[in-house]
């Protein structure tokens, strides 16, 4: 095994041994505590930009299977394991951990105290980090734990930035795909009006779009199973064109990187709010082609993650950059509206400020560990979005009611079209 090295931009050196791909890569070092759904993990386009640890110890242990990836490649910049299993046991496995971050060009690293680095997160809140390994660790002096003449390399650290992150997640290249299905079994769109989620009997058949800014296939499998057409469309859609489509209901994906860097997407998104405002008749007449284009019936919308950031910054809140992020699948959040707790599946560094939020904006969930707004209800249109990820894949299912809601949503608007 060949020496590995994380580097810290406040000079912290860990020492390892190198997984996956040898080489050089530098990002911002997070922490998820999923203990399980690593696939899921390394797969999800929010991660992009980040170097990844697990805070679990053993990680690999259950393989690789495609079957549960989340997107058609890896989007991390690194990662980070205490154990990397060797030899993988499931009778799903299609091929062990090693091999995948290796296919997919990862620089990682593992043999370090992931619950030290954890800790130091926690505390300092997140940073960027380097990993090197192979040739470029070679070169590398270190002495107790700090670098040697290592001025350029901290400099090369600290000035890393995650920009861009929604379009460089886009999967528009000669071979992927869009405007079609993500990742799903169930093919281009199928849907039946068959038994779907939890056994339950969708009545008729719901096309919606799903606005994919980094969008994970279990969102688009939700929809599928309770009986959706669901069309995928780039995050640089006009609201008009949504609008023309005449859908019964828009998604809004979760994605990577700071929900304010993409005004346009925000834009697009307040004119579609503006226009479901004029529908229910609670605003003055729009101008411009989306009012040409007007049907009898407002699209209700669910905003998941950073679709639910990005909705609230379209109707006037505020969003800002959390220490140290909630990634993992044990998170608790409350629902004001009944008192239950449910446990969450989440992963993002950004959330929308409560207090900024607009009379028209009721909190519907927070955090039960910091308080963080977790979940918005709007009252002037029918609109809602909450910050954790109730497709939960990999995590826990408490919340995949939310599908449900967003159905018998659509189901009156349509009934009263």
């Amino acid at each position: 095994m060949s020496k590995a090295y994380l580097i810290l931009q406040d000079g912290t050196v860990f020492e390892g041994f190198s997984i996956g791909e040898t080489g050089r890569t530098v990002g911002e070092v997070v922490f998820t505590t999923g203990m399980t759904g690593y696939v899921e993990t390394l797969t999800d386009p929010s991660y992009f930009g980040q170097i990844v640890t697990q805070t679990f110890p053993l990680i690999g242990n259950y393989g690789v299977e495609k079957e549960d990836f989340e997107s058609r490649k890896s989007w991390v910049r690194g990662y980070i394991v205490r154990e990397l299993c060797e030899r993988a046991s499931n009778f799903r496995c299609e091929g062990d951990l090693d091999t995948f971050l290796k296919e997919q060009r990862i620089v990682g690293i593992a043999g370090i105290d992931t619950r030290a680095l954890t800790k130091k997160l926690r505390n300092a809140g997140v940073m960027n980090g380097m990993i090197l390994s192979g040739k470029e660790s070679e070169r590398l002096k270190t002495e107790k734990g700090n670098i040697i003449d290592g001025e350029e390399i901290l400099k090369e650290i600290r000035s890393y930035k995650i920009e861009n992150a929604v379009k460089s997640v886009q999967s528009n290249k000669e071979g992927d795909f869009k405007g079609e299905s993500i990742a799903s079994p169930l093919g281009e769109g199928v849907a039946t009006n068959e038994v779907g989620a939890q056994g339950k009997t969708f009545p008729s058949l719901k096309s919606v779009v799903l606005w994919d800014f980094g969008a994970k296939a279990n969102i688009q499998r939700e929809l599928e199973k309770r009986g959706c057409k669901v069309t995928v469309l780039p995050y640089n859609t006009r609201a008009e064109e949504i609008i023309s489509l005449s859908p019964d209901g828009l998604m809004l994906s979760n994605g990577p990187g700071d929900p304010a860097e993409n005004s346009g997407v925000i834009l697009e998104i307040k004119k579609l709010c503006e226009w479901n405002k004029e529908i229910v008749g609670s605003s003055p007449t729009m101008t411009g082609k989306a009012s040409e284009t007007m049907t009898e019936k407002a699209i209700p919308i669910f905003g998941i993650c950073l679709g639910h950031q990005m909705l609230a910054l379209a109707r006037g809140a505020k969003t800002s950059k959390l220490k140290y992020g909630h990634r993992g699948g044990n998170h608790p959040c409350k629902d004001l509206e009944s008192g239950r707790v449910y446990i969450t599946s989440q992963n993002h560094g950004y959330a929308v400020e409560s207090q900024t939020l607009p009379p028209f904006a009721r909190l519907s969930f927070v955090n039960a560990n910091d308080g963080t707004c977790e979940g918005v209800t709007y009252t002037d249109i029918p609109a809602f979005s909450v910050q954790f990820h109730p497709e939960a894949c990999g995590g826990p299912h408490d919340t995949n009611f939310l599908f449900d809601k967003f159905l018998k949503i659509m189901e009156n608007q349509h009934a009263t079209k």
